[in-house]
């Protein structure tokens, strides 16, 4: 097995606007290569855990009507479950892109 995401080598998925993502995964484990830009809005709560790193840009995450403004080299970490439940919320002009890490719960 080759040890290295070559992330360049993968198309990117752009299921709605604003939104663009690159996958790796490896049995549960999934690394996403995520942008975001103006336009995007993020109708239903997420309760998936996720790990990221913000590679450039800025943006907010409304925690349940508690929203925290993340940027660029920012480390967040969202448990899964009710409890930490979030939308992405982008400004005009916005554009942020992260990487990702998830674990597929069985």
């Amino acid at each position: 097995m080759n040890h290295l995401i070559e992330f360049d080598k993968l198309q990117w998925n752009e299921p709605v606007l604003g939104l663009r993502y690159k996958v790796f995964s490896c049995g549960n484990q999934v690394i996403k290569l995520v942008e975001f830009s103006e336009g995007f809005i993020e109708h239903d709560w997420c309760k998936k855990g996720h790990a990221g790193y913000v590679l450039d840009g800025e943006f907010s995450i409304d925690y349940k009507g508690n929203v925290e403004r993340y940027k660029k080299s920012d480390v967040i970490f969202i448990p899964s479950g009710e409890q930490d439940k979030h939308k992405a919320i982008l400004g005009k002009g916005e554009k942020v892109t992260l990487l990702l890490f998830e674990v597929i719960e069985t």
